[in-house]
């Protein structure tokens, strides 16, 4: 399994930026696909999760800001982020759990700051 992230950066609060997330070594159609964050000196959390047919949830402090999709034939997640806040700076993960097994990407960096 590899899970590759990219499309962090540096943004200003108020703008948007779109992290990709290119998945191989297993069947993407078939499981469901989520987004995380890690901000310093605090815990990951969970920020979106899509499933196998492409419905989404997020959490609360990202609802309405940020939209995640899928393309199932490119093995591949969007996670689009709008409206920008500095509480949004945080390295963003990639995860799929197989088997009980959870997996992760590198992580991007995003930083919103002016």
């Amino acid at each position: 399994v590899q899970l590759v992230e990219s499309g962090g950066g540096l943004v200003q609060p108020g703008g948007s930026l779109r992290l990709s997330c290119a998945a191989s070594g297993f069947t993407f159609s078939q499981y469901a696909m989520h987004w995380y964050r890690q901000a310093p000196g605090k815990e990951r959390e969970l920020v979106a999760t899509i499933g196998r047919a492409g419905g989404a949830a997020y959490a609360d402090s990202v609802k309405g800001r940020f939209t995640l999709s899928r393309d199932n034939a490119k093995k591949s997640l969007s996670l689009q982020m709008n409206s920008l806040k500095s509480e949004d700076t945080a390295v963003y993960y990639c995860n799929v759990v197989r088997f009980s097994v959870d997996y992760w990407g590198q992580g991007t960096q995003v930083t919103v700051s002016s």
